[in-house]
């Protein structure tokens, strides 16, 4: 049972202490943490282990968005329940890459004052202090040019539960980050196909694995395309044989089938249901991509 049901000033001193929302890569603390010790989500949360670190996501939307993120090819880091400054402050970007400081950003608390909102807060029955609002997925992306980073922000929400003020709060956050620059997207289960989400979530223990060698990618992309009528389980077969036979090998093929996948190396139609009689469909690549609401930046109006 959880022992803090309840944000609360002391909650929120206890995610300073910890250091929650600091670091980059493998060192990055959550500022919101699926833990005993925090208040829960209103959704189903989830652990998943990918790059180094434990994602905590609060959400089904978040691990959705966290599939769409991590099949970007650019993608040089990936930070989930990212705390945005309350006061003025560098940009985001300086944690990442040298030489990004010296100018100061409006805070929430500023922002807020401008747009004539009131600022969350949390009270107790001693104390009142400043709520820390939270980006669902800050993604870190190298620029075509390889020498530079660049922000996207994405918040991922059910836009049909979305109250007035919800709304009022995304677009805080939405002109925080516009003021530094940054895209902003706010993914909605609108914003794509059901089915994919669901295939995504389905294959995301093979796609989000420990990275598969380049030459088992080569071989499943050339067994796939090399059996374009093949049933799904024919396919799998055939990489089990090639990689040894055995049961182990079962899972290598599925997971060295399913980063081809992730690395867009066989744009799969992910609509497909999950049936394993059922063939794999290659897509063109724009059609592939446009499956994709990140790689597409789509984003629903607030």
């Amino acid at each position: 049972m959880r022992t803090e049901k309840k944000f609360s000033p002391k909650v929120l001193a206890r995610f300073l202490k910890e250091g929650r929302g600091l670091g980059t890569y493998s060192d990055y603390i959550p500022w919101h943490r699926v833990s005993r010790s925090d208040p829960s989500s209103r959704g189903r949360s989830h652990l998943l282990l990918w790059r180094d670190r434990q994602r905590e996501l609060l959400s089904d939307g978040e691990w959705t968005g966290l599939n769409f993120a991590s099949m970007l090819p650019n993608l040089v880091d990936l930070v989930e329940q990212f705390p945005i400054n309350q006061e003025d402050a560098a940009h985001e970007l300086s944690r990442w890459q040298i030489g990004i400081g010296g100018r100061v950003y409006p805070g929430t608390m500023t922002l807020a004052h401008q747009m004539g909102i009131k600022h969350p807060v949390v009270t107790d029955i001693a104390e009142t202090v400043i709520w820390t609002s939270t980006t669902d997925l800050l993604l870190v992306l190298r620029t075509p040019k390889a020498t530079k980073l660049t922000l996207l922000a994405v918040s991922c929400k059910p836009y049909d539960t979305l109250t007035p003020r919800a709304k009022e709060l995304l677009l805080l956050e939405k002109t925080y980050w516009q003021a530094r620059g940054v895209e902003w997207l706010l993914i909605t289960p609108e914003q794509y196909d059901k089915r994919v989400g669901l295939t995504l979530k389905s294959a995301s223990a093979w796609g989000l694995a420990e990275p598969a060698s380049a030459a088992e990618i080569n071989i499943a992309t050339y067994v796939v395309r090399s059996m374009p009528f093949h049933p799904y389980s024919d396919v799998i077969g055939r990489l089990t044989q090639i990689f040894g036979g055995s049961e182990q090998h079962v899972y290598l093929g599925q997971r060295a089938l399913w980063q081809a996948v992730w690395q867009g190396r066989l744009p799969l139609d992910l609509r497909r249901h999950w049936r394993p009689h059922l063939p794999l469909t290659l897509l063109p690549m724009t059609d592939f991509l446009a499956l994709n609401p990140i790689a597409s930046r789509r984003s629903s109006c607030l």
